[in-house]
C-alpha cells in the first residue's frame, strides 16, 4: 500500500464565482487532462499526464499519488472509493487508508467501469485484454481476465450485467458470460474508442474515423447517427436524468446530443488548440467537466456553453508557433516540456523540474518519486550524459526508468538542446 498525499495548500481556481451560470477552472494539475469521473456529491476526479489523480471537493484538490506514468482512467464508485490506472499498466483503489493494488495488464489500461451493483471493476487494456476485479465483501469469486485479441478501448457493464468492449480494431463485442465467446454486435473498420450503453437499450459509440452513432444494444439496428467532419472522437458522457450526451472530439469540439430526440441540441467549440480527452457531467446535469491538452479541468455550464469563448493554450506551451523559436528550445518544447519545468515554480509535473540541471546527480532531487533504476544513480547530467540520453532513448541508456521512450537522432538537434538548457535551467547565472 502506497501513502495518500494530501495537498494542503489551496491550488484551485474557481474563476468568476462558483454558481451554476459561471465558468469554473480546476487548476493544479501538471500536464494534460486526460480522465475525468464525478459522483453523486459532485466530487469531481481527475487524471492527468503528471502521473497524479486528484481529487476536487468545493474547489479544493487531495492529492493521491501513487501511478509512475500517465492517469488515463479514473472512476468514482458509488461507495465513495476512487478506482485508477493508466500508462503504467496498474488499477489502484484509493480510501482513507491509501492506495491498494487491485490489478494489473501487461499493457496501458485504457478505461474502468464499475457495476451498478458495485461488486466488480473492469478495466479495458491495450495488452488485448479486459479484466474483471472483485470488490468488497459481497464479491465472490476471483479476478479474471478476458483475452479479446486486439487491444481494448473501453468497457462497460451492461443494465443486464453483460459486458461491452470496444476495440482498436473496430468492433463492440459483448460477453453474456465472461467465460464464453463474444458476440459481434459492431464492425466499425477503424478503432471504436467509447462506448456508453443505457438501461433504455441504446448504445452510443466514438471512433477514431469521427463516426458517432446510436444504435440498438440487442441488434445493432441503427438509430441516429452523429458523424460530423471531425477526429478521432476521444470521449463520451451520458447525464441519464436529463437525456444528455456529450461528446468530445480532437479538434476540441464538445457536442451534446438530447437522446428524447435524437438530436443535436449544442456543438460547441471548446478548445482552441487540442483534443477533448475526458468529459463528465455534474450531478444535476446543469454543467459539463471536461479536459484534454491544458493542465486545467474546465467546467462549461450546459445552457450557456456556446456563448463563451473556446479556452486558449497556455502561454509557452509546446503547442507554440515554432517559428517564434530557436531550435533548441522547439527541441526542448517537443520533447521535454510536457513531462518538465524549466525552473523549480513548484508546479505538478511527470518529471522533475530541470532547476540548476547541469552538475546534478540523477536521482538526487528532493520531493520527486524516483523510479528505483534512478534512485542512486551514478549519472550525473552534463552535456555529455545528456546527449547520450537523446541518443540511445531513455530506454536504453537508463532501463527502467519512466521517461517515455524517444530519441532526437541528429546530432546537431542535440547539441542545440544542451546549448538551450545550459542557459534556460541555470538559476545561478546572475550570481
Amino acid at each position: 500500500m502506497k501513502a495518500l498525499v494530501l495537498a494542503l495548500s489551496l491550488s484551485a481556481t474557481l474563476a468568476m464565482g462558483d454558481e451554476d451560470g459561471e465558468f469554473l477552472t480546476l487548476k493544479g494539475h501538471g500536464g494534460p487532462v486526460m480522465a475525468i469521473s464525478v459522483d453523486r456529491d459532485g466530487r469531481v476526479a481527475s487524471g492527468s499526464f503528471d502521473n497524479a489523480v486528484a481529487l476536487w471537493q468545493n474547489g479544493s484538490p487531495t492529492w493521491l499519488e501513487a501511478h509512475d506514468a500517465a492517469v488515463t482512467a479514473v472512476t468514482l464508485g458509488a461507495d465513495g472509493d476512487l478506482f485508477s490506472a493508466g500508462d503504467d499498466f496498474v488499477i489502484y483503489r484509493w480510501s482513507v487508508h491509501g492506495a491498494t493494488e487491485i490489478g494489473r495488464h501487461a499493457g496501458k489500461i485504457r478505461a474502468l467501469h464499475v457495476s451498478d451493483d458495485g461488486r466488480w471493476l473492469a478495466s479495458a487494456g491495450w495488452d488485448g485484454r479486459i479484466g474483471i476485479w472483485p470488490l468488497g465483501p459481497l464479491a465472490t469469486g476471483t479476478p479474471h481476465m478476458i483475452e479479446v485479441g486486439s487491444g481494448v478501448n473501453d468497457v462497460q457493464f451492461g443494465p443486464a450485467g453483460q459486458l461491452i468492449a470496444a476495440t482498436a480494431t473496430g468492433e463492440i463485442l459483448v460477453y453474456e458470460d465472461p467465460h464464453a465467446p463474444a458476440r459481434e454486435l459492431v464492425r466499425q473498420g477503424f478503432g471504436i474508442n467509447r462506448l456508453l450503453i443505457s438501461e433504455q437499450g441504446w448504445l452510443v459509440y466514438g471512433a477514431v474515423d469521427g463516426v458517432t452513432r446510436a444504435i440498438d444494444a440487442e441488434t445493432g439496428a441503427a438509430i441516429a447517427d452523429f458523424t460530423l467532419d471531425r477526429r478521432p472522437i476521444l470521449a463520451l458522457a451520458h447525464h441519464p436524468a436529463s437525456g444528455q450526451i456529450a461528446v468530445g472530439d480532437g479538434q476540441g469540439y464538445i457536442m451534446l446530443i438530447d437522446t428524447q430526440t435524437w438530436r443535436i441540441a449544442r456543438d460547441f467549440r471548446a478548445m482552441r488548440e487540442g483534443p477533448v480527452w475526458a468529459l463528465a457531467f455534474a450531478p444535476d446535469g446543469g454543467r459539463i467537466w471536461a479536459g484534454g491538452i491544458h493542465d486545467l479541468v474546465y467546467g462549461w455550464p450546459v445552457a450557456l456553453m456556446d456563448q463563451f469563448d473556446a479556452v486558449d493554450a497556455a502561454p509557452r506551451s509546446f503547442l507554440q508557433d515554432p517559428e517564434t523559436m530557436t531550435n533548441g528550445e522547439r527541441q526542448f518544447m517537443r520533447k521535454c516540456s510536457i513531462c518538465h519545468a524549466l525552473s523549480d515554480t513548484g508546479a505538478r509535473k511527470a518529471g522533475p523540474h530541470l532547476a540548476d540541471l547541469f552538475g546534478r546527480r540523477a536521482g538526487s532531487l528532493t520531493g520527486y518519486r524516483y523510479s528505483d533504476t534512478l534512485t542512486g544513480s551514478e549519472i550525473v547530467w552534463t552535456a555529455q550524459t545528456i546527449d547520450a540520453l537523446f541518443d540511445l532513448g531513455p530506454d536504453h541508456y537508463i532501463p527502467g526508468s519512466k521517461m517515455p521512450m524517444q530519441r532526437i537522432t541528429a546530432s546537431a538537434d542535440r547539441q542545440d538542446l544542451i546549448d538551450y538548457l545550459k542557459i534556460a535551467t541555470n538559476t545561478q547565472e546572475d550570481n
